[in-house]
């Protein structure tokens, strides 16, 4: 597992385009539902494609690649669903966004539990799942609520839950980079 922390990059990637989509969500709130359905669609596919990514190294690495790989899998379904079927209507986004956002923090935590052994700060993966997992559950509760709610919900998810999984992936780079980590400390440490 120890090889998964060489991709740090990926979740830095990760978190940029979830800072991206909140900024996008705050800034330009009065767009159409077909809209919003497009930029979940393509961040829920960049989202994927990236944990695919590294799904795959650490499978070459003989890591446990399992949860990211169905975190992939199912970013880019949900993705592919709302990209193919543009017009879909706002209750049925709310129910796609509730779905991948169960799955994503329910796969987010299980791989914290998995990785707090080998990596400092799990416990900000874990915060990025009960991030994900509240979201579904504001969704799931209140679906009709209407568009511009959905764009403020989805946008403050993805801003905080892209700066923990920025923080994440810098504390990663900086035990792993040569040089940088400090006399004494190892990765197996809090």
């Amino acid at each position: 597992m120890e090889s998964w922390m060489e991709y740090w990059w990926a979740i830095a990637l990760r978190a940029s385009a979830a800072i991206i989509l909140g900024i996008i969500a705050f800034a330009l709130p009065g767009v159409t539902l077909a809209a919003i359905v497009l930029l979940f669609g393509f961040y829920a596919v960049i989202d994927g494609v990236l944990a695919l990514i590294a799904a795959f190294k650490e499978l070459r690495n003989h890591g446990h690649w399992g949860v990211m790989l169905l975190e992939g899998v199912i970013g880019i379904a949900a993705g592919v669903i709302a990209l193919l079927w543009p017009g879909i209507g706002a209750l049925a986004l709310t129910l796609i966004v509730a779905a991948w956002a169960l799955a994503t923090g329910v796969l987010e935590i299980i791989m914290a539990v998995r990785l707090r052994r080998v990596i400092k700060g799990e416990w900000l993966l874990i915060l990025s799942g009960v991030l994900s997992i509240a979201l579904a559950i504001v969704v799931a509760l209140y679906p009709g609520v209407g568009a511009l709610a959905l764009i403020w919900w989805m946008g403050a998810y993805a801003l905080v839950y892209g700066v923990v999984m920025l923080t994440l992936a810098l504390r990663i780079r900086h035990v792993v980079a040569p040089g940088v980590v400090a006399a004494g400390s190892s990765t197996t440490t809090r």
